[in-house]
């Protein structure tokens, strides 16, 4: 089940993504507890975020290049890609933060998250010819109802336009990131280490005037505390989970990775629940149940079809 250009197994990409969902999925919880301990703003956060993931990544960069390096690119390439990817991602995080201060949390989550699939399997469509087929669109119809019912289904909610619209530039911007991944993938990129080192840089870069303008230093009784958060915030939900998404995005169809990544809401669902005191409610549990069963579906549907490129057998079910 190995992508023909970069190598990287399908279903190790299926994995990579399934943790790097999970893993986004925990930041929410993260950035709560930030937000208690200290007066930083979202953009403020981002930017750390990115930041600090920046520094992670360059320091365990030398340990994840292999001992047979890829043909060399040329430095205008990387740039380009570099910068595109990198202002998707900035994009994608500020314009989210934004629409949640707009519309509320509810609200912008399943507009972002939501059009997300759509707009990515269209372009994944139109400019690569990735076919979803019946049951693919069954599952992401699945996923998006799930999401909906997780989402909206605990509450009221407020509908402010701009802040749908905000959302939806959000999703523009992850759409681009995702397609991208997916379109250099083919195309034989297989740094996925320098790809996201690159995003990471840029997106620090176009954060710092607004996160500056915010305040880059906040103001806390609980010095250690917030240190700690942040140095999760900037390891498991971004150096951690960006890694294995750029990886597994770029050796899995685009619009499958779209409906991946909906494990984030679910992931941040349970850790409401188990560590937050949050009540089990029966909107959280059936939508959970959608979405785990739309992501497991295309799962398999992506093993499967990997697979048959490659003539191999159809395992057989334990």
């Amino acid at each position: 089940m190995s992508n023909a250009v970069s190598g990287l197994p399908v279903g190790r990409g299926l994995l990579y993504l399934i943790v790097a969902g999970a893993a986004w999925g925990t930041a929410g919880a993260a950035a709560s507890l930030v937000y208690r301990t200290s007066d930083m703003g979202p953009v403020t956060l981002s930017f750390w975020r990115c930041a600090l993931g920046l520094v992670l990544l360059l320091a365990v960069r030398p340990l994840s290049r292999r001992s047979r390096p890829a043909a060399p690119e040329p430095t205008g390439r990387k740039v380009l890609r570099a910068g595109a990817t990198g202002v998707g991602l900035a994009i994608f995080q500020t314009a989210y933060f934004a629409a949640v201060s707009a519309t509320g949390l509810a609200v912008a989550t399943v507009v972002t998250l939501g059009a997300g699939p759509v707009l990515i399997a269209l372009g994944a469509r139109l400019t690569m010819g990735e076919r979803l087929g019946r049951g693919g669109l069954a599952a992401v119809a699945g996923a998006l109802a799930g999401l909906v019912v997780l989402v909206l289904g605990g509450g009221e909610t407020t509908v402010d336009a701009w802040g749908v619209l905000l959302a939806l530039v959000s999703a523009a911007g992850y759409s681009v990131m995702t397609l991208l991944t997916r379109w250099w993938g083919r195309d034989g990129d297989t740094d996925s280490s320098g790809r996201t080192v690159g995003a990471f840089a840029v997106t620090s870069l176009v954060l710092l005037p607004f996160a500056a303008i915010e305040g880059l230093m906040p103001h806390t009784d609980a010095p250690g505390t917030l240190l700690w958060l942040l140095a999760y915030v900037a390891s498991v939900p971004t150096a951690l989970a960006y890694g294995l998404y750029f990886a597994g995005a770029a050796v899995v169809r685009s619009a499958t990775v779209s409906v991946i990544m909906l494990l984030e809401p679910v992931s941040a669902a349970v850790l409401a629940v188990a560590l937050l005191g949050e009540r089990l409610t029966a909107a959280t549990l059936v939508g959970t149940l959608l979405m785990l069963g739309s992501v497991a579906g295309l799962a398999l549907g992506e093993a499967r079809d990997a697979r048959a490129r490659r003539g191999e057998p159809e395992a057989v079910p334990v």
